[in-house]
This record gives C-alpha cells, sequence and structure tokens, in this order.
C-alpha cells in the first residue's frame, strides 16, 4: 500500500540524479576546458576529479535547495545599490558624528529560507550592505552584528528576504 510518501521520494531521487549528471557533465566539461588534452591518463584523471567535484558538490548544495532567477536577481540591482549608497552614507554619519551614536549588538533574524543555497545567497548579499554583517546561524536564524541593535534591522533584513525571494526559488514564511 501507497503512503504517498513513495512517489515524493522517488522524485527527489530523481532530482538528485539529474543534478548529478547536469553537475557532472559541467565539471567535466570545465576540466577540459583547462586541460585541452585527451590522453587517457588525463581524461581518467578528469573522471575521478568530476566525480569527486559533483558529490562534493552535492553535499555542499543540494539540488532541493533552490535556484536562482537571473533575470528578476538583476532587477534587484538598482535596489541594492540604492540600499548600499544609504546605508554607507548611515555608516559615514555615524562615524563622523561627534559622539558617534553606536549601539552595537547582536540580533536574530528567523528566515524563510531553508539552509543552502537560498539562505548562503541571502546571507552573501545582505553582509555587502554596511552596518550588519551576519556572523553565525544557529536553527533557523542568521545572527547578525550591526552598528546600532535599536534600529528595525531584522525587519529590513525580512523586507530584503522578500525581495530576493522573487529571484530565487525557496520557501517563505513572512508576510
Amino acid at each position: 500500500m501507497s503512503n504517498g510518501a513513495e512517489p515524493a521520494a522517488a522524485a527527489l531521487t530523481e532530482s538528485r540524479r539529474s543534478a548529478a549528471l547536469w553537475r557532472g557533465a559541467a565539471f567535466f566539461l570545465f576540466w577540459m576546458l583547462l586541460m585541452q588534452s585527451v590522453k587517457p591518463a588525463d581524461l581518467a584523471v578528469g573522471v575521478f576529479a568530476c566525480i569527486g567535484a559533483t558529490w562534493t558538490s552535492l553535499r555542499l548544495m543540494p539540488p532541493y535547495s533552490g535556484y536562482v532567477r537571473f533575470n528578476k536577481l538583476l532587477a534587484l540591482m538598482p535596489h541594492f545599490v540604492w540600499e548600499s549608497v544609504l546605508a554607507a552614507v548611515d555608516v559615514a554619519r555615524r562615524a563622523l558624528h561627534p559622539r558617534m551614536p553606536l549601539s552595537p549588538g547582536f540580533v536574530t533574524c528567523p528566515l524563510a529560507f531553508p539552509p543552502g543555497f537560498a539562505r548562503n545567497t541571502f546571507a552573501t548579499i545582505t553582509s555587502l550592505l554596511p552596518g550588519s554583517v551576519p556572523v553565525d546561524e544557529a536553527e533557523g536564524v542568521l545572527i547578525y552584528h550591526c552598528l546600532d541593535d535599536r534600529s528595525p534591522v531584522v525587519e529590513q533584513l525580512w523586507k530584503e528576504e522578500r525581495l530576493l525571494a522573487r529571484a530565487l526559488i525557496a520557501g517563505r514564511r513572512h508576510g
């Protein structure tokens, strides 16, 4: 008797198999571009290197953890540049202010992005914005060090997450 979990498991296995084949082929193509040799010894080393690279990539970035919609990611560039300019001006204002209005601290930001590709992309992008930087991850949250823990850092991060969710295929939890 089938309980519905078997088709999902089969689809996941098929997804992993397909991802492994595509990644393996891409790694082998990259190897061939680098080596530019069809000597049997070079090909054998390339096959073993590509098997290792494929296995590692599947462990570090599972195929079901998401992918990028590049056109929507490019559409985020003006927002990202504008937010970076605003944040840089804020950091400069704080640094040049006679009393340096800082309240450094740590905040935790629960995320809807699952561990893996989507969360790593989000952490990378938010690390480029001045004023806060991700420093750790624990049980579904990213921990950020920020210059002013009194400001609405988490709400701003959730706004960025909602915007990035348009460009990444991943689950969302915030409204």
